[in-house]
């Protein structure tokens, strides 16, 4: 099994709890995302949306991925993390159920996601310091350093490119890379 079916079989699980993978979204390029909804970069959703709602019919996917894992900011249950999400956000994208994204229960997706892609594009080592100063517990390369991280998969399923979490949806590195994705 090559890297790419590996990323795209590895079962999740759907936010209202049915079993998925992201295979249900081959041929399209994908933007994975760990999310929060207690997090100062929590109005990333808005980004994410906005990205989703002006790139879907070119064959964009945004999937979200909750996780609790930096500083206990995603406490909520599925149930909860969905209402937050449509009421607050009016997110339309695909959400999946909460899933640890870093350390020794790390899911096999973000397992498989960070081994595809240890490089992450953006300012990660201001985003450290400033995340140590607030007396937060930071993770080491190539570990996923925080809430909003985002992982770029081509229309095949591979992992193309990865974005430091403090990087907005509409920065013009994502941007770029998007494109020139659906542009294959």
């Amino acid at each position: 099994m090559s890297t790419t079916t590996a990323v795209l079989d590895i079962p999740v699980a759907r936010i209202d709890g049915a079993a998925a993978s992201l295979a249900e979204h081959k041929g399209k390029v994908v933007l994975v995302v760990n999310v929060a909804s207690k997090c100062g970069l929590t109005p990333q959703y808005e980004g994410l949306e906005a990205l989703y709602r002006e790139f879907r019919d070119q064959g964009l996917v945004v999937c979200g991925f909750p996780a609790n894992d930096f500083a206990g900011q995603e406490p909520g249950s599925n149930d909860e993390i969905a209402t937050f999400c449509q009421t607050k956000f009016a997110v339309d994208f695909p959400m999946y159920a909460k899933i640890p994204v870093t350390g020794a229960e790390k899911h096999p997706l973000y397992a498989a996601l960070i081994a595809s892609q240890p490089e992450t594009v953006g300012d990660t080592s201001g985003l450290r310091a400033d995340l140590k100063n607030f007396g937060a517990t930071v993770t080491d390369p190539p570990e996923v350093l925080w809430n909003f991280e985002k992982f770029l998969l081509g229309r095949s399923g591979e992992v193309v490119a990865r974005f430091a979490p403090n990087l907005k949806p509409d920065a013009p590195e994502i941007r770029a890379a998007i494109e020139a994705e659906l542009a294959k």
